[in-house]
């Protein structure tokens, strides 16, 4: 139902679009940004040229980033600033795929690089990474208190998965030498509500984002044992936006400067994350926030969200550069637990670091003045 609502409002898109015939430009000859001066009038031409550029989020507009980042730069007006045409518009990560890969929306958040490879591998998209803000997995095991005293004990186990057990959860316990199917088992729970899964009968527990499932069983005051996988040194990500390879190529300089604003929102929603939550639930709120999302939710999940983004960051070292050496690990660990058929696949074409990088000056984004 989301993805046909997407849909619909992206045919509509289209139709306006395809009545203006512009000139584009030549994107490759727009003038560099420099810090504090003006915008290059040829690169705002240039940019103007992209047309409507079309962003779908992850989850709502829930404050979890590659979500909050732009609902943030949105609200300041930064894309504008930069001559970019941007709507918004909510989605689901996993309904967002096909409609990068068809042209008909530009950018769109990922649930995880791992997700963007699959989905590019088994639909033959040139779907490419332009940001990659976390560099952990997000996912966690949450059990019922006093099931197990370490990963060991799930052996025989029943968990509680909505849809598939996330690949970093399954890493996690293969680490523990357990493997699904074999030392313990999965089944399908409705919803996504903790407060009914931890109450559920005849499994040990489920898995829940750092950010979210936890929070609103500590809130209700729910008592349950977590198994971080970060703790566990599974290697994953969070917060990915993506765009085709057709869009970076033929629109470099509004790729690069989508990236730009999208990355000051990301700036301003770290310094003062209690803010860009309540902005985002602003956008939750004006979508009739469909999903129930609450402030207090919010407000722990970008708390959560914006101390995994900076934990362990490289001194120096922008936030939402990909890092290779991580994401080759990712998908190598992932494959041994069965996802890509099992086999590693080729990410090379999978990322862009170059792009975002030349929009830092170290850890400070290059904005005209």
């Amino acid at each position: 139902m989301l993805a046909r609502s997407v849909l619909s409002l992206l045919v509509v898109a289209l139709v306006v679009g395809a009545c203006d015939d512009g000139d584009d430009g030549d994107p490759s000859s727009a003038e560099d940004v420099v810090a504090g001066e003006p915008f290059p009038e040829d690169r705002c031409e240039t940019n103007r040229g992209a047309g409507t550029i079309t962003y779908l989020s992850g989850f709502d507009f829930a404050a979890a980033a590659s979500i909050v980042d732009v609902v943030v730069a949105e609200e300041a007006g930064y894309y504008d600033d930069l001559c970019l045409d941007v709507e918004l518009q909510s989605s689901f990560s996993t309904a967002n795929y096909p409609f990068i890969a068809s042209g008909e929306a530009q950018f769109a958040s990922g649930g995880s690089f791992s997700e963007v490879v699959t989905y590019a591998a088994a639909n033959e998209a040139d779907l490419v990474a332009v940001v990659v803000e976390g560099h952990t997995a997000i996912d966690t095991l949450i059990l019922k208190p006093g099931v197990a005293t370490d990963l060991e004990d799930l052996a025989g186990a029943t968990i509680g998965v909505k849809g598939a057990l996330p690949p970093s959860v399954a890493a996690m316990l293969a680490g523990a030498g357990l493997a699904e199917g074999e030392d313990y088992e999965t089944v399908l729970v409705d919803g996504f509500d903790p407060l009914v899964h931890i109450e559920l009968d005849g499994i040990a527990g489920f898995p829940g984002y750092r950010s979210n499932e936890p929070g609103a069983l500590e809130r209700a005051g729910v008592e349950f044992d977590l198994y971080d996988t970060a703790d566990y040194d599974v290697p994953g990500s969070f917060g990915v936006i993506i765009t085709s390879r057709t869009f970076l190529e033929e629109h470099p300089s509004a790729v690069e400067d989508f990236v730009r604003a999208t990355m000051k929102g990301l700036a301003d929603a770290l310094a003062d994350p209690a803010a860009a939550a309540t902005t985002a639930m602003g956008f939750v709120d004006a979508g009739g926030n469909p999903r129930f999302l609450s402030p207090e939710g919010e407000t722990f999940r970008w708390a959560t969200d914006a101390a995994s983004l900076t934990d362990g960051l490289a001194t120096g070292t922008g936030v939402g550069i990909p890092d290779a050496e991580l994401l080759q690990a990712e998908v190598e660990a992932y494959a041994e637990v069965g996802l890509f058929d099992g086999e590693v696949p080729d990410i090379d074409d999978r990322y862009d670091t170059d792009l975002i990088e030349s929009v830092y000056d170290g850890t400070e984004v290059i904005w005209p003045g």
